[in-house]
């Protein structure tokens, strides 16, 4: 067996797990497979082994990995996103992870509708306040974001994606991830709507993210290895 292969294998028998330990149903969260900086070899290695959804930081790796990839994969943009890429984003990605302004979701929603698109999107919260993280910050900035994209007919909001601190203490996770799901709780109930995906938990912590709710978890390390 490759080492690929296995190691989905492994992540996949993890998250499971931990959905169980959580009382949850394990089909009811996805594996995102980060394969930023990784080659196309190793994505159709990943593929071959059973796995479709892959996530990638920026758009010039979507654009260098889109074409040389199986139609069935499902490509998702989790990295920062400028406003001028907006375009190229809704061309390659199936599902945009990192919305984090109005003027965003404008730019996206109008690519999308130039090209009778939907695109899926979840909008970036930073929950931990943290200076160096993208994100709409607070609940009041992620409300009107989320009113915006609510009105808009090219976009459809799927839900929420945050990211916690590096290395922090197990209480700081799951107030992250905790917090993730309350504002996506409350948005539910003040739109009258169904947000389903919170795409949070990393190599490092996602049995944290999944104790929380996370429907996504976005691995990458613990699948293809260490990146250079």
């Amino acid at each position: 067996m490759n080492a690929i292969r296995e190691h989905l294998e492994t992540v996949r028998a993890r998250i499971a797990e931990a959905a169980q330990r959580a009382g949850r149903d394990p089909a009811s969260v996805r594996l995102l497979a980060v394969s930023k900086t990784f080659p196309l070899p190793d994505i159709l290695e990943a593929f071959a082994a059973g796995q479709i959804e892959f996530g990638e930081n920026r758009v010039q790796e979507l654009e260098s990995k889109v074409p040389g990839g199986a139609p069935e994969i499902r490509w998702h943009l989790i990295g920062h996103l400028q406003s001028n890429k907006a375009d190229r984003a809704v061309e390659l990605a199936d599902c945009i992870h990192s919305v984090d302004s109005v003027k965003l979701l404008n730019k996206i929603a109008a690519a999308a509708e130039k090209r009778g698109k939907v695109q899926d999107l979840l909008l970036e919260v930073n929950v931990s306040g943290e200076e160096s993280k993208f994100g709409l910050s607070g609940y009041d900035a992620l409300r009107e974001a989320a009113e915006h994209a609510l009105g808009l007919t090219a976009v459809r909001l799927l839900g929420l994606m945050t990211m916690a601190p590096l290395d922090a203490e197990k209480s700081v996770l799951h107030a992250t991830f905790g917090g993730l799901r309350n504002f996506r709780d409350r948005l539910e109930q003040e739109f009258s709507v169904r947000l389903p995906e919170l795409s949070m938990g990393m190599s490092s912590d996602y049995p944290e993210a999944i104790a929380e709710g996370a429907t996504i978890v976005r691995i990458g390390t613990a699948i293809f290895g260490g990146r250079s």
